[in-house]
């Protein structure tokens, strides 16, 4: 939950907004950064985790990358580009209960999942 809504707070969800490209901390605090040169690195960060926790934001994943962060906060799934490292998302619809259909040798209590898909988009194709 956001304990209350500071300018930065609001500079961070609106850079998310308009990017609208899945982009990384670091480009959003580059976007961030042209128009307010004060805003430190570490205040962009902590307002990501702020605005992930209070579900304003999707906090993204990636293995091997760095995370993601999404303006679209409803389960759907994403594909990564392989060449370039894009994120797009991924017209289909959404498993809810694809959980129940793993069987569980570990003990696990499922919360959820995530399935990025891989591929070359179609600017690396070219």
């Amino acid at each position: 939950m956001i304990k209350r809504n500071t300018i930065q707070c609001s500079l961070v969800l609106d850079a998310v907004n308009k990017l609208r490209c899945h982009a990384t901390a670091d480009e959003i605090y580059d976007a961030i950064v042209k128009d307010y040169p004060t805003i430190g690195r570490g205040t962009v960060y902590r307002n990501l985790q702020r605005l992930t926790e209070a579900g304003k934001i999707r906090k993204i994943e990636v293995p091997g990358g760095p995370d993601r962060y999404d303006h679209q906060c409803h389960d759907h799934y994403h594909i990564i580009c392989i060449q370039c490292g894009r994120l797009f998302d991924v017209d289909m619809e959404y498993f809810t209960d694809l959980e129940k259909s793993i069987r569980d040798t570990h003990g696990f209590q499922f919360t959820g999942h995530d399935i990025i898909f891989k591929g070359i988009c179609p600017e690396c194709r070219k």
